[in-house]
């Protein structure tokens, strides 16, 4: 029945330019992006559906670290994707498995589940121009830079992977899903520290409303746990290290007893979709992106500044960009990642901006159940929010056991969001000072 809508019908339900439709600025004609796809590999396992109930019932994916090369290192937990070498092989040949790296494999298989949800897997030469890939990592994998350099100055130049590079190129899972599935619209990757995965969807939102593409596969991807990033990142007292012998309750958003984040892995991806595409083919909906903001602190390399400015910034962009106003959110996705001053700062960001409305706004941080996914956490967290829109639930935040905030709601169970229109932001702000928010909505005509 969508194939022959009317002009007037499609212009109301798609939002040109200078009609109603607030969330509609720009200068091209359609305006309303939608996701109609989602592909889910996380510390909760894989698959959306499975991962999503895993979070609602308050699961939790932070184990002890495995394997050697951490006998010195203060941090012992870590939060991997569960799966083993014998689960990979059936979807990836030996060779495969040789020359690509853990991200892009995470990012591959979230990408099949993703464009199997929308059901779009284009063979047209129109279809695959007009769907594109913006999909980034926020590090490289430093055990092939650890390996590969420890060959080089042992056994000498022969023995360098000659796979090493394509390895380790931020760029390569996007390239990876655009190869294999022939989509030649746009091909990008994001590199941001923990923003990577917001900053991905971000943009390819913009690159479908300024018309360069009608479909995009976007998001972050992440797999970097080692004994070198673990000691990284423990070095700078990043790390929680009291919660070793408790690894189900290290990550602690918004707790008096947080001592810092978990590293965790996984891929986030979602198909992201011009509405009139989206209807003309009668595909499902899960929720509407409305609205992107990205600011910077300007202050430090690794922490945020003590006034929440950067915060604030984004929040307040994304809600601008969205033509709502700030009592329209009644969600928040938290960065929080169980640092004693990040998560304080963002919840005294939020009070903030909304003020006494920010007493009424459901806000969780679901690092409590997945860890810390670097690169990847910013579209894991976009997925649970826009699943938080279609199911109209809001998953908890675990281990939340002594608040540091006794005004606000944090959700510390599964809770049932009864609103007709509900409308949610998702914050990610990473090292260099770079943050970014998306406001999503559920859908509606």
């Amino acid at each position: 029945m969508f194939n022959k809508l009317s002009a007037k019908v499609v212009k109301r339900l798609v939002g040109k330019c200078g009609n109603e439709w607030t969330g509609c600025r720009h200068s091209h004609e359609w305006c309303r992006v939608v996701v109609t796809g989602v592909g889910s590999v996380c510390p909760l396992g894989m698959g959306s559906d499975n991962v999503w109930k895993s979070l609602c019932e308050g699961e939790c994916g932070v184990v002890r670290v495995m394997g050697e090369g951490y006998e010195s290192i203060p941090c012992k937990i870590a939060a991997y994707v569960p799966t083993d070498a014998s689960q990979l092989t059936q979807w990836f040949t030996a060779n495969e498995l040789r020359t690509l790296s853990k991200s892009t494999i995470y990012a591959l298989i979230a990408a099949e589940e993703a464009l199997s949800d929308a059901h779009w897997k284009p063979t047209t030469d129109k279809d695959r121009r007009d769907t594109g890939v913006a999909v980034g990592m926020g590090m490289i994998d430093m055990n092939e830079v650890v390996s590969n350099g420890m060959a080089l100055q042992t056994k000498g130049f022969s023995r360098v992977s000659p796979h090493f590079v394509t390895k380790l190129l931020v760029n390569m899972p996007s390239g990876h899903i655009s190869i294999k599935y022939g989509l030649t619209g746009p091909n990008h990757s994001v590199s941001t520290a923990c923003t990577t995965g917001v900053h991905s969807i971000g943009d390819a939102f913009n690159f479908i409303q300024r018309g360069a593409a009608q479909v995009m596969v976007c998001g972050g991807t992440e797999a970097v746990i080692s004994p070198l990033s673990v000691a990284a990142f423990a070095r700078i007292r990043a790390l929680c290290t009291k919660y070793n012998d408790r690894p189900s309750e290290a990550s602690r958003p918004f707790d008096a007893l947080r001592c810092g984040f978990v590293m965790g892995e996984g891929c986030g991806l979602v198909v992201l979709e011009r509405l009139d595409h989206a209807i003309n083919r009668n595909a499902n909906i899960y929720a509407e992106i409305i609205g992107y903001g990205l600011s910077g602190d300007a202050n430090h390399m690794t922490a945020p500044g003590e006034d929440g400015k950067g915060a604030i910034e984004c929040m307040r962009a994304s809600i601008a960009d969205a033509g709502i106003r700030a009592e329209d959110i009644t969600h928040i996705n938290s960065h929080a990642t169980s640092t004693p001053l990040g998560d304080k700062i963002e919840l005294k960001a939020i009070k903030e901006l909304f003020g006494e409305h920010s007493k009424n706004i459901m806000i969780t941080s679901t690092k409590g159940s997945t860890g810390h996914l670097l690169g990847a956490a910013g579209s894991i967290e976009a997925i649970f929010t826009i699943l938080s829109c279609y199911h109209s639930l809001v998953p908890p935040t675990i281990n939340l056991q002594q608040p540091i905030d006794q005004e606000l709601n944090i959700v510390t169970k599964a809770q049932k969001w009864q609103t007709e229109r509900r409308v949610a932001i998702t914050n990610s702000f990473g090292f260099g000072g770079t943050n970014a928010s998306l406001v999503i909505s559920n859908f509606i005509l």
